[in-house]
Order: C-alpha cells, then structure tokens, then sequence
C-alpha cells in the first residue's frame, strides 16, 4: 500500500476530528463511544485509531482546538493595523461567538461548554486549558495596552483589568446563548457603557 502524503494525512485526521465534534455536539463527550465516531467517518477502524488511539485523546484535541479558536482571534487582532478600538473589538468578537455556532454540523461554543467540565476532572484538559487561556488573556492585554497608548482608555486605566473584563464576558455570551438567548451587540455595548458610568468614581 502506497504511504499517505503528509497533507493527505493531515486531511484524514482532520476529518476523524470534525467527525467526532459531530458526534459531541449531540450526545457530549462521555456518551459518544469510538464506534460512534467511526461510524461518522465512514473510515475503517484501524484508520481512525491510526490518528486517535483512543476517545481521551480526540477530546483533547478537541479542546486544544475549541481553544485554539479564541486565542488565534485576538491574534489577528494585534495584526491589524490601525488597531481595532475597543468598541469594534467588542464586535468582532460578537461576530466571531455567532460564526462558532453556525456550522451545519457541530456547534463549537458547545464543544467549548464540555471541555470547561472536562477540564474540572482531567488534568490534561485543565493544564492545555489553563496555558491556552493564559494566551488568550495575554494577547487581550496587549490589545489592551495599545487602546491606552492610541488614547482610546483613560491614562490611569490599568490594561490587565480590562483585558479581565473583556475575557470574562465571553463565558458569559456562551451561557446566555445556550440556556437563554443571544446577547446582541447593542445590548452590551450600552450594558458596558451603563455599569461604566454607574462604577466611575
């Protein structure tokens, strides 16, 4: 049998991945058996363990991925220049939650809610979750520190604690779109600018 090309390789393990996101997002991570997940390749066993050599793992690489997403967005951000302000920021990535929630097949923002648990009871879920959070916190610091230099945030404002607002909003929009309803843009932008108003000194 002729070896698989690298891009082939890469292509046939991303499909064993969606495939199982498929199965996640209907029945969660603990009541979907490998069997599940090869029977949505439609791939021969062995071919699938050959990528994952047991549910444990697609999980976390599940998770790695799911993760993966949030800090490759505040990535581009730093890349764009002029820097995205505060308020565009708050909408793209608004943007970015609905796109999570729109394929076909998979909800990634659900995959996101299960990995949290996972997280609880799995320490290679915690610590990947842990690290790539930390990331993800960074880069919105560092977005957050060029608002204060471009005069977008006041000269006193401390850039790590609104890098912390704006991270911990993001649960939050996840939650209020699986258990209640969306939050729109308008609604936070003037729920942010009302608490702002009410906190100032």
């Amino acid at each position: 049998m002729p070896r698989l090309s690298e891009e082939t390789r890469a292509k046939r393990r991303d499909h064993v991945l969606t495939s199982a996101w498929t199965c996640f997002a209907e029945k969660g991570f603990h009541a979907t058996s490998m069997d599940d997940v090869i029977a949505a390749t439609g791939m021969s066993s062995s071919a699938v363990y050959r990528h994952f050599r047991s549910k444990d793992e697609l999980i976390k690489a599940s998770a790695e991925s799911g993760i993966g997403l949030v800090r490759d967005t505040f990535v581009r951000l730093l890349a764009q220049r002029p820097t995205p302000t505060p308020a565009q920021t708050l909408a793209i990535l608004v943007d970015e939650l609905h796109a999570r929630t729109e394929h076909p097949r998979y909800d990634m923002t659900s995959l996101a809610v299960q990995a949290w648990a996972e997280a609880l009871g799995n320490p290679q879920v915690r610590d990947l979750s842990r690290e790539q959070y930390t990331q993800a916190r960074q880069r919105l610091t560092e977005l957050a520190e060029r608002w204060k230099a471009e005069g977008h945030l006041n000269p006193d404002a401390d850039p790590v604690a609104a890098a912390s607002v704006l991270f911990a909003l993001m649960p939050g929009l996840i939650v209020s779109h699986h258990l209640i309803t969306d939050v729109t843009l308008k609604e936070l932008t003037d729920g942010l600018t009302a608490l702002g108003t009410a906190l100032s000194p």
